[in-house]
């Protein structure tokens, strides 16, 4: 297995090369970065696929962003699919979750975004930037339109920031990761068409912060408590019919359990070079297929147009590509991060009284040598093989191997049972007939969830319960549904460890700050919540990681922000809160049918879904 694991590896080819190149007129970003900064793939092969980003093209006063791509055929459907439930909302500034966060992201554009090939900030919403000194002036494209007609204004950038983002309502990581020295940037209205942000310093990823979606006003406060009810509005029982949106796609149609259905906005402000107005699909379509095996069965059926293939299947569909309809595209490491995560939440819920995590478990969990144990039991090498059939590397850090801020002097260890019972045992840890019991007498079994229907992560459950019980500790795996699971992290906390990923940036680690951060609304490790008794400060180690981003964020200059990023790694690391597992390789099939595909290292494959068109094979 490993020898055809490693044929397979030298036979895709990976078609794009990760280079990051910084405008040098910006003075907001990493300044010194360039090309050779970044780590490239010593296998890759060099391909002529630049993205040409597109370009602001003002016709009759409406200011178009031009489409640089050849032009394209309209009409067709592109079919893709969910894992799991489906989404719990449509709500982008509510959304905690991948699936959601995409079907919001289909519909709602920020005022700059990310070139899909350098990581470089570019325009989007926003027709262009002026910078003095701490004032970001910001102008909008005149003429450009919500999917009603409404015309897009500053008052719609005014109310997003000020009354939704900066007031704190639905999810609080952007503003959360806004603040600088613990305050918010402030932003005020020049005219119609022009805001001005005031920050207290220079911030390293402010920009990239303003990617967030912009809401519609009109649309958000067409009820007078729209507010008080913010956290169900766009819920998934809204009329698609009502909702109102600036993306390339609306809602057409949403299905529980089956699909989500959206279709084409007529007043979307990209054209191609003919002036014509994209997207060209007509329709998007995500199934919601339930777990992993239904959604193989369903791209082999020709059901669905595009599929990211795990490691156990790569080689039978590589083996009938050239005789396909399909084409397969390596992508290098993932940009996210498989962990196994530990509960170190020692407080008390002020309404019950009662400890989130039962004492004796507090003392195991916040016990370091108990933590590093777990990590030593753990056998990466055999996930590997074994889960991800060798498409994948063994990962200790917090940043992806993709990521130019990844931490390469962390190497890792081998999977060391005698180190994990000497880490053990200088903890008071015993060992009798292969259980183990701590220092009061009290057997060691803890559980362990992940959501159902993802049968990577189960897998991986299954392979880390005969891991740990190789050091005495029973482990009970369950895995549950993603809403239940969600709900034990964010609101009831009576969890042990669980097997979870996360979506990162490769060149912006601030956007962790949500997960690192002690306050923060992701800090799965040690979540805290309005129910806690206060008093209890963060451990040590999350004191140093909190200041850590503060810090870095106000750093312009790469190879300074690099040593507190290199700094915080190492520290999880050392403290294994959250124990890290394998980088996946991504590897995609997709349609021959589909055009105008720009494979990224950085964005994947169907990020310029507005650009993509279908051009079915006349044979």
């Amino acid at each position: 297995m490993k020898r055809v694991a490693r044929i397979i590896l030298t036979v895709i080819i990976i078609l794009v090369v990760c280079c990051l190149v910084i405008r040098k007129d910006n003075p907001n970003t990493d300044l010194t970065i360039n090309s050779s900064d970044v780590k490239k793939n010593p296998d890759a092969i060099e391909l002529d696929l630049d993205y040409p980003t597109p370009k602001t093209k003002t016709i009759n006063g409406i200011d178009y962003l031009q489409s640089q791509l050849p032009v394209g055929k309209f009409g067709g459907e592109f079919i893709s699919s969910t894992i799991g439930e489906g989404p719990k909302t449509f709500n982008p500034f509510t959304s905690t979750d991948a699936t959601s966060s995409t079907m919001a992201d289909a519909m709602y554009d920020g005022l700059f975004t990310s070139n899909p090939m350098t990581g470089e900030v570019i325009p989007k919403l926003a027709k262009n930037l002026e910078i003095k000194g701490n004032k970001y002036i910001i102008r909008l494209r005149k003429g450009i339109q919500w999917s009603d007609g409404k015309p897009i204004t500053a008052d719609d950038v005014l109310f997003t920031w000020k009354d939704i983002i900066f007031a704190g309502l639905g999810n609080t990581s952007t503003r959360d990761s806004m603040l600088i020295d613990g305050e918010l940037p402030k932003i005020r209205k020049i005219d119609n068409y022009t805001v001005e942000f005031t920050i207290k310093k220079q911030f390293a990823p402010f920009l990239r912060m303003l990617s967030a979606p912009i809401a519609p006003k009109h649309y958000f406060t067409k009820d007078k408590n729209w507010a008080k009810n913010f956290d169900r509005f766009l819920s998934t029982n809204t009329n698609p019919k009502t909702i109102v949106s600036s993306g390339a796609y609306r809602l057409k149609e949403y299905v529980p359990a089956q699909r989500v259905v959206f279709e084409r906005n007529p007043n979307y402000y990209l054209i191609n070079k003919k002036g014509e107005k994209l997207p060209y699909i007509n329709k998007i379509i995500y199934l919601i297929v339930g777990d992993i095996n239904n959604q193989i069965l369903k791209f082999e059926a020709n059901e669905l147009d595009e599929i990211s293939l795990k490691g156990g299947d790569v080689a039978r569909y590589k083996a009938k590509e050239c005789k396909s309809n399909y084409v397969i595209y390596n992508l290098g490491a993932d940009n996210g991060t498989m962990f196994l995560a530990i509960n170190l939440n020692n407080r008390k819920n002020k309404q019950t009284g009662k400890y989130y995590v039962p004492l004796k478990k507090q003392r195991w969990f916040q016990d370091v040598n108990f933590r590093r144990a777990i990590d030593f039991a753990i056998d990466r090498k055999s996930m590997v093989q074994n889960i991800a059939n060798g498409m994948a590397t063994p990962l200790f850090t917090a940043e992806s191997p993709n990521g130019i801020y990844y931490n390469e002097k962390i190497k890792g260890h081998s999977r060391d049972l005698q180190k994990a019972k000497e880490l053990l045992t200088s903890s008071g840890f015993v060992i009798k007939n292969k259980k183990l019991y701590d220092k009061y007498g009290n057997r060691v079994e803890i559980d362990l969830s992940t959501n159902a229907g993802n049968t990577e992560r189960e897998a991986l459950g299954v392979m880390i319960k005969q891991d740990l019980s190789d050091i005495g500790i029973q482990v009970n795996f369950k895995p549950i549904e993603f809403n239940s699971l969600v709900n034990k992290i964010t609101n009831s906390f009576d969890w042990d460890t669980i097997i979870l990923g996360l979506t990162g940036s490769p060149v912006e680690p601030h956007n962790g700050k949500n997960v690192w951060n002690s306050n923060g609304p992701l800090h799965l490790f040690n979540q805290r919540s309005q129910n806690d008794i206060s008093g209890v400060l963060p451990y040590p180690f999350e004191k140093r990681i909190n200041d850590i981003f503060d810090k870095a964020s106000l750093c312009l200059k790469f190879n300074e922000r690099k040593k507190y990023y290199d700094e915080y790694q190492q520290i999880v690391y050392n403290e294994a809160p959250i124990i890290y597992l394998y980088s996946p390789i991504r590897i995609f099939a997709i349609r021959r049918k589909i055009k105008n595909l720009y494979p990224s290292t950085l964005s994947g494959l169907t990020y310029n879904i507005e650009e993509l068109y279908i051009e079915e094979d006349k044979k």
